[in-house]
């Protein structure tokens, strides 16, 4: 069970690349620019997940589902894979919202 959260976000990640094939809105549209946006977002909240544990406002808690392997003090390896699933989510709901609404908000 040490491996469960990482195998969900990679499972769940799997899903949403699916989707992106399906409807082509992030990856399948253009590659790099995806690559660059979702790599920022990681990058960005990567760095505030850094600061808030340096001044102490993020640790880690010890629990049976996450492998106990550390990138950093307090940061589980699972918090970058974490990240990049926010970030490629949050851009398949922005584009696929694009869409609906540039079709005037029909499915």
């Amino acid at each position: 069970m040490r491996v469960a959260y990482l195998g969900a976000l990679l499972l769940s990640g799997g899903g949403l690349a699916l989707a992106d094939r399906r409807w082509r809105l992030l990856f399948w549209e253009d590659a790099r620019r995806a690559a660059l946006v979702v790599g920022t977002g990681v990058a960005v909240l990567l760095a505030a997940d850094l600061v808030g544990i340096a001044h102490g406002l993020f640790f880690r808690a010890p629990t049976r589902v996450m492998t106990g392997l550390l990138l950093a003090p307090e940061l589980p390896v699972e918090e970058p894979v974490f990240l990049a699933f926010l970030s490629y989510l949050t851009m398949l709901l922005v584009r696929g919202s694009e869409r609906v609404l540039a079709r005037g908000g029909t499915p």
